[in-house]
């Protein structure tokens, strides 16, 4: 039984090593920045929003330089907080930013910019009134408003 076993190992290797091919290795990528959780305060027309994010910060050169409320369709800006450092040592981090002139009804989406990356796919989409669930967004979704001030001027550390 033994010889049987080594005989079909040896010739599952013969067989692998004829292929002559071995699979290519994924490609190494930079982790997925994203916003965990929203968490609401204030009145209708003046809320703070404390957005918790993930992010793949290294320094001045990689880390999340903002997070924003968008409309659902990413036409329009609602709300930008600028982040003013990397968070290499403090993942993930919490910021509080507002006002945000909304309606409690009103449907948005919270997402986060990395720089040099861009905006990252996930993101939270909701309303104070509902809360707010994950989602994905499709490429290049509100891409335009990344030229939308304000916008960071410096990295401190």
């Amino acid at each position: 039984m033994r010889s049987a076993f080594w005989w079909l190992l040896l010739a599952a290797s013969a067989l692998a090593a004829s292929s002559g091919k071995s699979p290519a290795p994924a490609p190494a990528r930079p982790p997925a920045a994203q916003v965990l959780d929203v968490k609401v305060d204030g009145r209708a027309g003046a809320y703070t929003f404390a957005v918790r994010v993930q992010s793949p910060d290294t320094g001045c050169e990689r880390y999340a330089d903002w997070w924003e409320v968008v409309t659902p369709d990413g036409s329009k800006l609602l709300y930008r907080r600028v982040l003013l450092h990397a968070h290499t040592r403090e993942q993930p981090f919490t910021r509080s930013g507002g006002p945000v002139l909304i309606d409690p009804d009103t449907e948005v989406v919270v997402r986060v910019h990395v720089k040099p990356l861009g905006y990252a796919a996930n993101a939270l989409k909701g309303s104070v009134a509902t809360g707010f669930e994950p989602v994905v967004l499709p490429q290049g979704f509100g891409a335009k408003l990344a030229e939308s001030g304000p916008l960071p001027t410096s990295c401190w550390f």
